[in-house]
């Protein structure tokens, strides 16, 4: 008898833009072509106070990226900032993408709010700090890589006693781990290029009254394979950690 999938909860914590999702789909399919086709996952939508009973269902959790804003702590984002502390406390693998990311950090202790100097979008360059050389989820990555970012809200401070992974001249928090299985990332492992540059083009009225230049950043875009491999990397981990 084969043994079952690996069963994992998405936390869709908001929706891409109307025009991006005619075109490409909403959060979860980006991140369920991410994901090893070896899981059982479940969308729940946490924007509509959607969220499993017992984590202790699960072997593994993803908390997806929301227009929304967590210093705003609206009801449905602190019951689901709740919701996640309980995944931590269980130490069920877990990974939380840019909102996601920001949610795991206010729920542990830190501080989330808007980045002092505006906005960060586009294809930028992650390194990575020696703390991620035994990571278990970043330990086979290059010490510099692309990724796909945009988002206003940051990782102010880190809840105490988290590790810090990854950083850029930008954003001084692009990664970290709480306890053994808790990742989160600035960054949109789940975007392809083309997402991205989708991105910028609804963005540019407000990129160029930021000052900043919408046609060359999207000129500037290009494939971040390493942060994509990223979802593989976690599919690998709740397998392997549901295989005991």
């Amino acid at each position: 008898m084969s043994q079952p999938k690996p069963r994992v909860a998405i936390l869709k914590t908001g929706s891409t833009y109307p025009s991006i999702e005619e075109q490409f789909g909403d959060f979860e399919q980006w991140f369920l072509r991410g994901l090893s086709p070896d899981l059982d996952v479940t969308v729940f939508n946490a924007q509509a106070d959607e969220l499993p009973s017992d984590p202790a269902d699960w072997d593994g959790v993803v908390v997806t990226g929301s227009p929304a804003m967590v210093s705003d702590r609206e009801p449905w984002s602190e019951r689901a900032a709740q919701w996640v502390l309980r995944v931590v406390d269980m130490n069920i693998p877990m990974l939380g993408v840019c909102y996601g990311h920001q949610l795991l950090a206010h729920a542990l202790g830190g501080e989330v709010g808007y980045h002092p100097e505006g906005r960060e979008s586009g294809t930028r360059r992650v390194e990575l700090l020696a703390s991620a050389q035994d990571d278990p989820l970043f330990r086979d990555m290059p010490r510099v890589f692309s990724a796909q970012l945009t988002h206003m809200q940051s990782v102010l401070s880190l809840p105490p006693g988290a590790v810090l992974l990854g950083r850029n001249e930008f954003e001084p928090h692009q990664a970290f781990r709480f306890g053994e299985r808790a990742w989160g990332v600035q960054f949109h492992p789940e975007f392809s290029s083309a997402v991205m540059k989708a991105y910028l083009t609804v963005q540019a009225p407000a990129l160029e009254q930021e000052g900043l230049d919408p046609q060359a950043m999207i000129n500037s875009v290009e494939d971040a394979p390493e942060a994509s491999g990223l979802l593989e990397r976690f599919s690998r981990l709740v397998k392997h950690n549901h295989a005991g």
